[in-house]
């Protein structure tokens, strides 16, 4: 992938997002997401626009043509301007999936999901950038859906969709409310962690807690489960202590009565700050007719994903499990 042609095009997107942010008076982020329809829909939208102002939009976007890039160069270039925005106004809910991990999602879901055409959702969108670099690693025909409270992310990955012309449904919603959504073959999340503050509806679901706040990442396991088909599989970036809080009980009962454990995929810790924020990827699958437990279920450490050698020997030890889990 040409690194040149990924900082030309986040060039443009991060000086117009500029531009935009002080004409409209609005963030970066905001900016950046006004800047991505005009690149979309090739013209200016913004109509309260002076004429230097314009002048100099289109000067900048005359500099690109989006039919030149490929849909992993949109997809980083955007990223990164996504990146800078987040670090100019830090939210605790304003996080990224790392590339690498979105890819390997996007790998497991061609090997485990057999289908030739796929229904996908992710429950958590926020920027769509998890949710748009695994539709960028599949060789399927797929439908998908994402769902996220807050307005900015949900706007960022509506513009993300549409300039790599992905077909996706998205809802500016809470996650664990009712989903008016049909069920799909794969979920694709990296669960939010932390309390979910609404108690009543967290009374909704069984996994919630007796007593105080539930664990919003295991609501939206139970969530995840609701909205996936028979047979189908969910693919969850989890935190590494999932199985050890005070509230695991209810979520080993449910997880043993509705769904199968395909695998845990634990990801470097090099990833992440420290050892206490680290996560893995679990694989379920809701339990359907003909649906059986492995054998073993796949266990796997992930080495550097840049150390090739390492990467190579992982990826054919799950293609040997896959294949014996099939006979």
């Amino acid at each position: 992938m040409s690194i040149a042609l990924v900082e030309k095009l986040f060039t443009v997107f991060n000086v117009t997002a500029d531009i935009l942010k002080d004409e409209l008076s609005c963030t970066y982020l905001e900016g950046l997401a006004e800047t991505g329809e005009n690149l979309f829909h090739e013209k200016i939208l913004q109509e309260e626009l002076s004429e230097l102002t314009e002048r100099r939009l289109l000067k900048a976007y005359s500099e690109v043509n989006l039919e030149e890039f490929t849909k992993e160069q949109i997809r980083q270039a955007f990223q990164l301007a996504i990146l800078k925005g987040m670090q100019e106004n830090v939210q605790s809910n304003h996080q990224m999936t790392p590339d690498s991990v979105g890819m390997f999602i996007g790998y497991l879901v061609n090997k485990f999901v057999e289908k030739p055409a796929i229904r996908i959702l992710d429950p958590a969108v926020g920027t769509g950038n998890l949710l748009a670099t695994v539709l960028n690693q599949l060789d399927k025909s797929v439908e998908s859906a994402g769902i996220d409270i807050d307005d900015i992310l949900i706007r960022l990955a509506y513009v993300n969709a549409n300039l790599l012309m992905h077909q996706v449904q998205l809802f500016n919603q809470d996650g664990l409310a009712p989903l008016f959504i049909d069920p799909v073959d794969v979920v694709v999340c990296d669960l939010p962690v932390g309390y979910y503050p609404n108690d009543v509806r967290a009374a909704e679901f069984e996994i919630h807690a007796k007593t105080g706040h539930t664990y919003a990442h295991h609501l939206f396991i139970e969530q995840s489960a609701r909205h996936t088909k028979e047979g189908g599989f969910m693919f969850l970036v989890i935190p590494n202590g999932l199985f050890e809080s005070e509230q695991s009980s209810h979520l080993h009962e449910y997880i043993k009565k509705n769904l199968i454990i395909q695998g845990i995929i634990q990801l470097p810790e090099a990833m992440f700050k420290n050892k206490q924020s680290a996560k893995s990827i679990l694989i379920l699958q809701r339990n359907g007719e003909g649906t059986t437990p492995p054998k073993s279920a796949l266990l796997v450490d992930l080495p550097k994903m840049s150390d090739g050698p390492a990467m190579n020997r992982i990826l054919a030890d799950i293609d040997s499990w896959l294949i014996g889990n099939k006979k």
